[in-house]
């Protein structure tokens, strides 16, 4: 009998949600894959700048101690999100993305439970400029959700940014 065996995007996702043990956030904890012919291309997780301190060197959350909500005012974080990280490690190896595929695992730290892993604008609008093709998110609901890039394209076309239906935060 044959062990039953995951599928490329559970497959996958498992390594995102293993690069996500990295991060340095106190409250999410996200990491994203890039995959391209089949072969893992580049990885990144929520952390602070190279070589700079991170939250939890810093024993606080800037973003906490503000007040900030969820999904608000990014640039008062001292994170990169992981899907930045991704695509800028991917640079930094001179490794091109076009016709890849992401994938993002995520989880509330505070709560212990998983998350709808959708990117914010900011990491969408990064991820349709480095000619990836396909985003694989986890759910809150341990399964996935699988989007095409070129349908976020048509669809910030025919309404704006701000229509998009899944959204992080």
């Amino acid at each position: 009998m044959t062990p039953p065996r995951v599928s490329k995007d559970e497959y996958y996702l498992g390594i995102a949600r293993e690069v996500a043990r990295r991060s340095t956030c106190f409250r999410r904890s996200i990491g994203a894959l890039i995959i391209r012919d089949d072969q893992i291309i580049s990885t990144g997780y929520v952390g602070a700048p190279r070589k700079t301190r991170d939250s939890l060197e810093h024993g606080f959350c800037l973003r906490d101690t503000l007040n900030i909500p969820h999904g608000e005012r990014y640039e008062l974080c001292r994170s990169v999100h992981a899907e930045q990280n991704a695509v800028i490690n991917a640079a930094r190896a001179g490794v091109s993305l076009l016709g890849g595929d992401m994938y993002i695992f995520g989880r509330d730290l505070v709560s212990g439970r998983d998350i709808n892993a959708f990117p914010c604008f900011i990491c969408k609008k990064m991820i349709i400029n480095a000619g990836l093709e396909r985003v694989v998110c986890s759910t809150a609901d341990g399964g996935h959700m699988s989007f095409l890039i070129a349908d976020w394209i048509r669809d910030w076309k025919e309404g704006d940014i701000l229509d998009d239906r899944h959204q992080y935060g």
